[in-house]
């Protein structure tokens, strides 16, 4: 695995949560902060490293993730490694996690949890699970500060909408935490990102 900058594993993070964009450099500059040269050397060493492909559209070079096996494993890691910057809501919410069920955190929680109104969670399940997910829900709402607005769906569900581009569902996956299930997380979205 290569090492990266911080400004690479943020541009990674973007290009597979934001999948329905193309990215180039200048688009690209304005989100991470950098300047436009900047980002081009990020997106040439990334490209180079095998884990982008580019376009070119007109004047400009657009680039996509290359999602083989490496470029999957990578993204997981990385997002494994972002849940770990949340390891208060990693630990308020592990008992959601068993089996093949994905947990994300999004909303104004995880940026600012004291004007937070909600919490609010995706859960990504079997059907069958849903009245232990209720059961969870319902006891840890006795014990938080903030009501809890969950989102659960089924992974056929997840891939329907993200196949539709839902632009509630698309909107919550691109500034989501992956709290838990990042290997089935990374599948779902490749399957849909592949389209």
């Amino acid at each position: 695995m290569i090492s990266l900058t911080e400004k690479e594993r943020e541009t990674l993070l973007i290009l597979f949560k934001d999948f329905t964009a193309f990215y180039n450099s200048n688009n690209i500059s304005k989100i991470l902060k950098i300047s436009h040269v900047g980002a081009q050397k990020i997106f040439k060493r990334l490209y180079k490293n095998d884990a982008l492909t580019s376009q070119k559209i007109g004047k400009s070079i657009i680039y996509k993730l290359k999602l083989d096996d490496y470029v999957i494993e990578l993204i997981t890691f990385l997002l494994t490694d972002e849940a770990n910057r949340f390891k208060r809501w990693k630990e308020e919410f592990k008992e959601l996690y068993k089996d093949d069920r994905i947990i994300l955190i999004f909303g104004s929680a995880i940026n600012n949890y004291d004007k937070a109104e909600d919490i609010d969670i995706m859960i990504v399940m079997d059907k069958k699970d849903i009245s232990e997910i209720n059961k969870i829900l319902k006891e840890k709402e006795k014990i938080l500060p903030k009501k809890i607005h969950a989102i659960k769906l089924t992974n056929n569900d997840l891939l329907e909408n993200l196949k539709n581009k839902d632009k509630a569902i698309i909107d919550i996956v691109k500034k989501a935490i992956v709290l838990y299930g990042h290997n089935n997380y990374v599948k779902i979205i490749k399957n849909v990102a592949s389209i």
